[in-house]
């Protein structure tokens, strides 16, 4: 299979080391905000095509899917692009910024019928996978979730500490993975929602930190933290309190409520969460299904973030 990956930055270089252990597909092109630094990753990844033009890729010689890491504004447009170019896509997380812009994704996605997957890792996550399938067993039954998100990104830099050219969002961005792993994991919808925020970053034009709750209709509580002004340790952390059994996930990695790490090596055929995320859309479009974390499967996750938006806007 041969796709193309736009946005060559700190995740398109995650998405290129998991597509490097999978087999059986090719990077055909490689799209980049400037050329030159977009041909040296190209040149490492042997890559035979590097552009700054997404539809200069999509144009290439038996491209049938593409991979978008790009900026979050770019994301709902390139999506549509893709799709009306005939390829499957891949949208890292969020799908989009706005719900108007999630639903005409979906749209798209559902008249062309192609494979259009958004990047809702956690889904994919052994540690989260663990815990999914003691709860589709009927094992373990969630009360609540703690979630705390943390960062320290008092300037616009990504994650290999560059300066991006454009302004990650704690709620369209950092809360989309939460909201959308809560009703996964509770396989029960959201019926309450409700955000605070802190003030705006004078120059960054952000709230730097959020608190959200949320309540399934089956009573599952999630308790969401958020904040750019943690100046310790990174990342998302999630505590699953359930009526028999406490799991703590990190990334990959869980532990129980004591600390005690378990093994989850054998959950599925990688502990790489975004290698796997990858094998499902690759399969997914080989077998002719939709696949876990499609466009239609996560837009619920779009439409309480619309909710929480608009409640930050009236207060």
């Amino acid at each position: 299979m041969k796709v193309i990956l736009a946005g060559a930055g700190a995740f398109g270089i995650k998405h290129l080391d998991a597509i490097r252990t999978i087999g059986g597909i090719e990077v055909a092109s490689l799209v980049g905000r400037r050329l030159e630094p977009t041909q040296e990753i190209a040149q490492k990844y042997q890559i035979p095509h590097a552009t700054t033009s997404l539809s200069e890729a999509l144009a290439q010689p038996g491209v049938t899917a593409a991979i978008l890491c790009t900026p979050t504004q770019m994301h709902a447009t390139q999506a549509i692009e893709c799709m009306q170019a005939g390829k499957h896509v891949q949208v890292e997380i969020p799908l989009a910024d706005s719900w108007a812009d999630s639903l005409q994704v979906e749209q798209v996605a559902k008249r062309t019928g192609l494979v259009c997957m958004v990047g809702h890792t956690r889904r994919f996550n052994p540690s989260h996978q663990f815990v999914h399938q003691k709860i589709q067993a009927k094992e373990l039954h969630i009360h609540q979730m703690d979630v705390q998100t943390y960062f320290f990104r008092r300037t616009n830099m990504n994650a290999l500490g560059q300066p991006r050219s454009w302004t990650d969002h704690l709620l369209w961005h950092h809360a989309a993975h939460t909201v959308d792993l809560f009703a996964y994991q509770t396989g029960s919808p959201i019926i309450k929602a409700h955000a605070i925020q802190g003030p705006v970053h004078p120059d960054l034009g952000i709230a730097m930190d959020m608190s959200i709750q949320l309540k399934a209709a089956n009573g599952a509580l999630c308790t969401l933290s958020l904040s750019f002004n943690n100046d310790g340790p990174l990342g998302t952390f999630f505590r699953y309190i359930g009526d028999n059994a406490t799991y703590i996930a990190r990334y990959d990695d869980l532990f129980d409520g004591k600390e005690q790490k378990i093994d989850v090596s054998q959950v599925d055929v990688s502990m790489n969460g975004i290698e796997l995320q990858d094998r499902e859309f690759f399969t997914a479009i080989a077998e002719g299904r939709e696949p876990n974390a499609s466009v239609a499967k996560v837009l619920p996750c779009y439409q309480i973030l619309h909710e929480l938006e608009q409640q930050l806007s009236a207060a």
